[in-house]
């Protein structure tokens, strides 16, 4: 049985009918997409399941399986790697270079400095060939986790965004990689804001022109391909009177670098005045005490976890409802995070914006033996 519960978060007396949702501005881009990350919402996109070439961006999966292998203590920071024939060629044509040789040693910090500042193609390999011993290897690792994600517009063929048959990649994507980024690794991220980066002399400018122009862009990538154009993807957080709030932004298809950046700020600029952040419910807030059968204790507690965030059309604050759906009866064992149902948060006029997981905020062991007895017969009756 469903049981509904029902809390209105407005003031609102009367029923008021959904505001259409901002328009966003003319972007210069083939394909994009807005993302508001605190709240997991979409705020604008133009073919953003597209697939297309993503060039460089494709290093930021590079940089995850990298960031997976450090926190799996495969490899560390300090440990230094060797430069390949097979990293050395990457000189061929005119590509983005950290400008090793076989004769140096760089360390894997090092490294990945050369491949994410300097989006050098010759230290994404050096990674690769440390993390899985080839670049083959390590490229079946990306596409695996591809899969772990669903992305279904995805799949790559080199660790460096080399244009290449079959390597392709979509908005959407790209900015689930670029998330899991920020949200998994925040320990790592702080290499995406860095401005510049000097290896063996040679000192190389990060190409994401906002981290000049927006004290509030912290990364991430940028990229270019004769197909691709030119691409970028970046991420701002700014500080709100109800906390921070980040979004992120992803061009693809751009005529310059100029135009990437100036397009990726006026979707950045647009994101934060059109629409308003509403927290709804705060890190693990009880929304529900309710009945629990079998179990040590006799109810439970029921709450989003994770603080609930969504992103209105700015005045549209006063305009939510939430609705908690849940499958009764509970029965215990009951683990703490456990889902149990749905947070449904709509406007008054019925329109969906978002769903969050219910879950369990305290753990409720089984009881025993003669209390499950009981509540078994109990739950018979009823």
């Amino acid at each position: 049985m469903i049981r509904r519960l029902v809390a209105f978060l407005a003031a609102a007396c009367t029923q008021l009918v959904q505001a259409q949702a901002p328009q966003p501005p003319e972007i210069a881009a083939r394909n994009y997409l807005l993302i508001d990350v605190t709240a997991r919402q979409v705020l604008a996109e133009r073919e953003a399941d597209s697939p297309q070439d993503p060039a460089a961006l494709t290093k930021l999966m590079t940089a995850y399986v990298v960031f997976s292998a450090l926190r799996e203590k495969k490899l560390n920071l300090e440990q230094p790697l060797p430069v390949s024939r097979r990293a050395w060629d990457e000189r061929k044509g005119e590509p983005s270079l950290m400008f090793l040789d076989t004769t140096m040693t760089p360390k894997v910090d090092e490294l990945l400095r050369g491949m994410i500042i300097q989006s050098g193609n010759d230290a994404s390999v050096a990674l690769a060939e440390g993390v899985a011993g080839t670049v083959d290897n390590f490229v079946q690792l990306m596409n695996r986790q591809a899969q772990a994600w669903g992305l279904k517009n995805t799949e790559f063929k080199n660790v460096t965004g080399t244009a290449e048959p079959g390597h392709k990649s979509s908005a959407r994507d790209l900015s689930v990689i670029a998330t899991h980024i920020i949200r998994d690794f925040p320990e790592y991220y702080g290499y995406y804001s860095q401005r510049d980066y000097t290896y063996n002399k040679i000192r190389q400018d990060n190409r994401n022109l906002l981290l000049r122009r927006d004290p509030t862009v912290d990364g991430l990538q940028t990229g270019y391909g004769e197909a691709a154009g030119y691409v970028l993807i970046a991420s701002s957080q700014r500080e709100f009177p109800n906390g921070k709030r980040r979004l992120l932004s992803v061009v693809m298809g751009t005529a310059s670098k100029e135009a990437r950046a100036s397009e990726s700020q006026k979707l950045l600029n647009w994101g934060y005045t059109a629409f308003d952040a509403v927290k709804v419910f705060d890190a693990d807030k009880v929304i529900s005490t309710v009945p629990v059968w079998k179990g040590e204790q006799r109810e439970a507690k029921l709450g989003a976890g994770d603080a609930v965030y969504v992103t209105v059309a700015k005045g549209d604050a006063g305009k939510l409802q939430t609705q908690v759906e849940r499958t009764d009866p509970l029965v215990a064992p009951l683990t703490k995070g456990q889902r149990v149902g749905t947070i449904r948060v709509m406007t008054t006029a019925g329109a969906p914006v978002a769903e969050v997981p219910l879950v369990v905020l305290e753990a409720v062991p089984q009881s025993g033996l003669m209390g499950r007895a009981w509540d078994s017969l109990r739950l018979w009756i009823k």
